[in-house]
């Protein structure tokens, strides 16, 4: 049995001393923070700048048509929307040959699976999240059972994951619908799926955007008020009106709403 001092030693050679910044005084902590931050807001308005672009990309028809199967049944790619203009679809590897299977889908998107956001936030901005896997629904339910997931998921019958590119690798799609037909609006793999989860950086990923006045957006795009049209995940309701408490909240915040800061 190795001596305290052994084991000392051996945990020095595993772990050598962190070369950790220096220690200072508040005032030079905040200096730092403050140059950093320019940098830091400079990456904010980029990534604005970047969904802009997105918003402005053109749009691919889909006119094949796609079959799936759901917890209701066999339904279509139109029917993944669930009577909202903009669909986001992620393929999730949860099916025979993947790691983890039948008890688990893959470690990487049980992982981004865990950060998705409350959906009613997605859904009051017109927005459905569906997941999609080639796993029949019997064991989707139960892996959505054992892990708390909420998301609707959905079994590919067919080559929607060859055509979207996400056969052999997860990705995040972006679809819209007008009326009967579908486009695809914007595409997201590989380390892009890393920020997937927060309700934003899925709007930010979408044809419409938040749907915000202060967006860069093209004429005619739906805009409402930033902040405004928040609400509690259990009280949001189809057509509902701003609650003129909240408005009054949010015109009186002491702090400037300001998202161009």
């Amino acid at each position: 049995m190795a001596t305290g001092k052994e084991r000392v030693v051996k945990n020095q050679k595993e772990n050598p001393a962190m070369n950790t910044p220096p220690i200072v005084s508040p005032e030079e902590w905040e200096a730092a923070r403050q140059q950093l931050l320019v940098k830091e807001k400079a990456a904010t308005r980029s990534r604005d700048a970047l969904a802009a672009e997105r918003r402005r990309m053109p749009w691919l028809a889909v006119d094949k048509k796609y079959e799936f199967d759901g917890p209701k049944g066999k339904t279509s790619l139109l029917g993944l929307f669930d009577g909202r203009r903009q669909l986001i679809v992620y393929r999730a590897f949860f099916e025979p040959g993947v790691f983890g299977w039948p008890e688990h889908a893959c470690r990487g998107c049980s992982f981004g699976a865990d950060q998705v956001a409350h959906l009613a936030h997605l859904n009051a901005r017109d927005t459905t999240l569906a997941f999609a896997s080639r796993a029949p629904q019997a064991d989707i339910d139960r892996l959505k059972a054992r892990m708390d997931w909420k998301m609707p998921w959905y079994t590919i019958t067919d080559s929607f994951d060859a055509d979207f590119g996400v056969n052999e690798w997860h990705g995040t799609n972006a679809f819209f619908r007008d009326g009967e037909r579908v486009f695809r609006t914007y595409f997201i793999n590989n380390r892009g799926d890393e920020a997937m989860g927060s309700t934003w950086n899925y709007l930010d990923m979408t044809a419409l955007g938040r749907q915000e006045e202060w967006e860069d957006s093209p004429a005619g795009y739906p805009q409402t008020p930033p902040y405004k049209w928040w609400n509690w995940h259990d009280e949001y309701a189809a057509e509902a009106s701003i609650d003129p408490r909240w408005n009054k909240v949010v015109e009186n915040a002491k702090v400037t709403l300001n998202l161009n800061d």
